[in-house]
């Protein structure tokens, strides 16, 4: 195992996926699982006690809610573990709800091994990552993809915000970007919620949106 590696947990209700999952990245030299849970409350208090990378979590447990986990693990107490969706369910809801309540990229169970390890790679890395049909249907859905900057667009930004906007669409996060700037966290959330108002969007998931759409269309 070489030092840097990425330490993965695993939350799933079902100790056979947890298994097959867990032996699967062992088998990676650069994956370390250093832990697992079948709910959510059980999957929280193992969390506080470790230096975890990425959390790979199933939206479906028995007990808790795997989105509520999500979004938990979204507070400034968890900022440094990223969240990586592993489902049976493809439907388009479920993925928009994921990455709406913070989750950084959502992958199917029936992808292949290479797939389910890239994906927990880019997550790592603080990017996003959906598997690719999954991101060909988001992208047809007008919900996710319609205009949502106004007429002014970017131009109303400073400086500062559209570098951060643009690191945002680039699919960094919060703190990779504050590390690359050499500036808190708390300074770049400032500047998202000026970004937000300036731009008229309502949440992070919009900025998110917006930011993305904004690169893919050249516009940052």
């Amino acid at each position: 195992m070489i030092s840097n590696s990425i330490r993965v947990f695993i939350v799933d209700d079902h100790p056979l996926v947890r298994e097959w999952l867990g032996n699967l990245l062992r088998l990676e030299n650069d994956i370390e699982v250093v832990g697992e849970a079948g709910e959510a409350d059980a999957a929280l208090a193992a969390m506080l006690d470790n230096l975890i990378d990425v959390a790979v979590i199933d939206l479906s447990l028995k007990r808790g809610s795997g989105l509520d986990l999500i979004k938990t693990l979204q507070t400034e107490r968890h900022t440094k573990i990223n969240t990586l969706v592993l489902s049976m369910h493809e439907e388009i809801g479920d993925v928009k709800r994921a990455l709406k309540a913070g989750a950084r990229g959502y992958v199917m169970k029936r992808e292949s091994t290479s797939q389910i390890v890239n994906a927990i790679r880019q997550v790592a890395a603080g990017k996003i990552f959906l598997a690719p049909d999954l991101e060909a249907r988001l992208a047809e859905s007008a919900a996710l993809y319609a205009p949502i900057i106004g007429a002014l667009g970017v131009d109303v930004l400073s400086d500062r915000e559209l570098d951060v906007f643009r690191r945002i669409g680039l699919g960094h996060s919060t703190r990779r970007i504050a590390d690359d700037l050499g500036i808190g966290q708390k300074t770049i959330q400032t500047y998202c919620a000026r970004i937000k108002e300036k731009l008229g969007l309502n949440d992070g998931a919009e900025l998110l949106r917006s930011a993305v759409q904004a690169h893919e269309q050249g516009r940052i």
